[in-house]
């Protein structure tokens, strides 16, 4: 291995951090990836804050990189693939549908950045409107990249324009409704 950066920590490998890491976002227990992974709390503990560190120190952008994609390949990960957080029956109907609807995904999507606009965590907008945690919403969020993606390299840009231009539809819809429940925007009583 050549870059020291990627070296296990505690035997937690950059792989079983970043898969752990997304177990987590999607609402899994760090006790339940310690006990898969055959560790102890405070040593899960100790390894995430130096994985931190080692990212934050690496000017190659390698082992961020390389975390991104053990993130996004947490259900294939041997020992943390198959964890799953339990979810309410309509949480878990949200997901499905996130997962296999793409105007419901670009849809949240939309309202997520009119969120933030409005000066509202657009994450936990999610979190609070459909139970999607975070890390459910990045991994659909990977698929449905992967098929764009597909579909450029088929040169379908159609595609890809139809569901841009959707999205932003959806975040004036949905920066509409935001305004409206702030009392409207700071210009709005202004003529010109």
């Amino acid at each position: 291995m050549s870059n020291p950066l990627l070296e296990p920590i505690h035997g937690i490998n950059l792989q079983d951090y970043g898969a752990a890491c997304s177990k987590i976002a999607s609402g899994v227990s760090d006790d339940a990836i310690c006990k898969a992974l055959g560790i102890e709390k405070p040593i899960w503990d100790e390894a995430n804050t130096i994985w931190v560190k080692r990212m934050q120190q690496d000017s190659t952008f390698e082992v961020v990189t390389l975390f991104g994609q053990y993130f996004g390949e947490a259900n294939e990960h041997p020992k943390l693939g198959n964890l799953g957080a339990s979810h309410s029956p309509e949480t878990q109907a949200n997901i499905d549908k996130l997962n296999t609807d793409r105007y419901y995904y670009e849809e949240l999507c939309g309202a997520r950045q009119a969120a933030y606009q409005y000066g509202l965590d657009g994450a936990q907008w999610i979190m609070d409107t459909t139970g999607i945690p975070l890390g459910e919403f990045q991994n659909a969020a990977m698929k449905w990249m992967n098929v764009q993606n597909n579909e450029l390299n088929i040169g379908n840009s159609n595609y890809v324009m139809h569901f841009v231009s959707y999205q932003r539809q959806m975040q004036q819809q949905y920066a509409a409704k935001f305004a409206a429940e702030q009392g409207g925007n700071v210009a709005d009583d202004v003529a010109f």
